[in-house]
């Protein structure tokens, strides 16, 4: 009997924090078109605090980067896959979601900062995405719940081409932000796991 009202209230509660999740993204996003209409105008050379490999100033850029593009082509090709990714990296959670958007920017900004040649600057939301991408498909794998490994199986086959992305085989495009965004992804749905009580036989 008292099933039905928590099922509904359980699904009431995703719903709601999906909903925090999209107006989060969506002003995220809305941020990003006005750093780049700010750096356009101006000009005021925004780029430059982006992820400097190897310059101690260069870290601060970390944190920067994901909101900083190069034109608004690259902005217009980061946007929509951020929007649809961190939505499904969200429906399980807002809590997890920032967490795990938080680790995503520190360890694959870090990781980029340590790979990245001296002299470039890393800018763009692509870490995150890649981010997403992982954590996502992670996620499916380490909490093997029936709704994870749907949303898994699904971003696995529409994209699966981003994978091509980690390879060095692009000028001017930054694999080291793509590689590590990746695998902080990973990492972060290990660490943000759900938890399953363990069993003793006695």
């Amino acid at each position: 009997m008292n099933g039905q009202p928590e099922g509904r209230s359980r699904f009431r509660g995703m719903l709601a924090e999906a909903a925090g999740a999209v107006i989060l993204l969506v002003v995220a996003v809305a941020a990003m078109w006005a750093i780049e209409v700010v750096d356009y105008v101006l000009p005021a050379n925004l780029d430059d605090y982006g992820i400097a490999g190897w310059q101690p100033s260069g870290l601060i850029g970390i944190l920067f980067a994901p909101f900083l593009h190069v034109g608004f082509g690259h902005l217009m090709a980061n946007s929509l896959p951020l929007l649809i990714l961190g939505f499904l990296a969200a429906v399980r959670g807002l809590g997890r979601f920032v967490a795990a958007s938080l680790l995503i920017i520190l360890v694959g900004g870090l990781g980029t900062w340590l790979t990245t040649p001296i002299g470039t600057v890393a800018v763009g939301a692509s870490g995150l995405i890649f981010g997403y991408f992982g954590y996502v498909v992670a996620r499916g794998i380490f909490d093997r719940s029936i709704l994870d490994i749907v949303i898994a199986v699904g971003v696995a086959i529409a994209y699966y081409s981003m994978l091509l992305g980690v390879l060095p085989n692009q000028p001017g495009i930054s694999w080291q932000g793509h590689l590590f965004g990746l695998i902080a992804g990973v990492v972060s749905a290990w660490v943000l796991r759900r938890r399953r009580s363990s069993l003793t036989a006695y």
